[in-house]
């Protein structure tokens, strides 16, 4: 996909999401992070280190809020953050997948982070 005009824009997981301000702890790295779900985000985790090697794809990782609720209702209101696990002003770590979604095509749609992992966060 190097230099050919094309975005390449990914659907994260939560578990690479940064749990400390120095970006030392992955939420996969966690003792809490479940068994279950380690694989997955361990491959993500390294796919995003992958992507980050290339300067030349216009890629954009977008990782949901740990709580990705697949009957959630569209809001319609997320809060975009970055690199670390984002909690809202009630302290949740959640998103619908119509929310989501709705992120994600804002993203493809207005183009700025490119060569960014971003989050998403019900507001």
């Amino acid at each position: 996909m190097g230099k050919t005009g094309k975005r390449f824009v990914i659907v994260g997981g939560a578990g690479s999401l940064y749990v400390d301000p120095e970006h030392k702890t992955q939420l996969v790295d966690t003792p809490d992070f479940p068994a279950e779900f380690y694989a997955l985000a361990k491959a993500q985790t390294d796919a995003l280190a992958e992507l980050r090697k290339h300067d030349d794809v216009a890629w954009t990782f977008i990782s949901p809020a740990v709580d990705l609720q697949v009957d959630g209702k569209r809001t319609g209101e997320y809060i975009l953050a970055g690199e670390e696990l984002t909690l809202n002003d009630r302290g949740e770590s959640i998103i619908s997948y119509a929310d989501y979604a709705l992120a994600m095509a804002d993203e493809i749609q207005n183009g700025d982070h490119i060569q960014e992992r971003i989050s998403v966060v019900r507001k």
